[in-house]
């Protein structure tokens, strides 16, 4: 019971801190389920369903403040929705899988953590389409495959490249992690996975948090020491992901 109640409590936690930056969360449940010893054929398609309604909400909150650009979403997606499909169809090896699902882990370290955007104030340079057509693509590919949104990969590029601003790129992110959840859930459920039995109730505790961090972090809250907490434990299940 105890070990229930402390996962509900952390993928609110979790829920909340992504959601505050645009993100769904799918890299940080998935590192939960390694925590928790949940089963591996239960992973992906829980971890997308709890991105649909987190990605859903950190959208619409942030689009409420005005940062949303349709011209800045549409080059990464034609490619990125039929591609998460693709990726999510396919099976790869466990190991590979735990090092692909252990470097994105990293990655949303350090995002979490803001050192993608440290200079936060730059001019917005203009996104060329060609390269944002391929790297929508890809990002989708990859996406489908180890059962994540995306946003974790698309929020770096858009930021170290000047495309968008911080909360721009967290809306951008919100959009394009949900299109590519609901494509990649399509696949994998084509594929005859399964949900874990207690979705709901996960799914009430990822709306709960990711409601709560959504609206404060459409309006800058500092929230430093949760930001450092989620970090420990998405490296902690990193380290386990990669070493073993």
């Amino acid at each position: 019971m105890f070990q229930e109640t402390a996962f509900l409590l952390l993928i609110a936690i979790v829920a909340f801190l992504y959601a505050s930056v645009g993100h769904g969360g799918a890299s940080g449940y998935l590192a939960l389920m390694v925590l928790f010893g949940i089963s591996p054929q239960l992973m992906k398609p829980s971890a997308l369903i709890l991105n649909l309604f987190v990605s859903t909400i950190a959208f619409v909150q942030y689009r409420k403040q005005g940062f949303f650009r349709w011209k800045l979403l549409m080059p990464f997606i034609i490619l990125s929705i039929p591609m998460s499909f693709i990726g999510a169809k396919i099976h790869i090896e466990t190991h590979t899988y735990k090092v692909i699902l252990g470097i994105c882990l990293l990655m949303a370290t350090i995002r979490i953590l803001g050192l993608y955007n440290r200079n936060k104030t730059f001019e917005i340079a203009k996104l060329p389409f060609m390269p944002a057509l391929f790297i929508g693509g890809l990002l989708g590919f990859i996406s489908g495959m180890i059962g994540i949104g995306g946003g974790i990969l698309i929020s770096p590029i858009l930021l170290m490249f000047k495309w968008a601003d911080i909360k721009q790129t967290a809306t951008i992110s919100a959009a394009f992690i949900f299109l590519n959840s609901a494509s990649g859930l399509i696949g994998t459920t084509i594929g005859g996975e399964l949900f874990s039995s207690n979705i709901y109730l996960w799914a009430a505790a990822a709306i709960m948090g990711g409601s709560l961090g959504a609206f404060y972090g459409s309006i800058k809250f500092n929230h430093v020491v949760l930001k450092y907490i989620l970090s420990i434990v998405l490296l902690f299940a990193c380290t386990k992901l990669l070493i073993g």
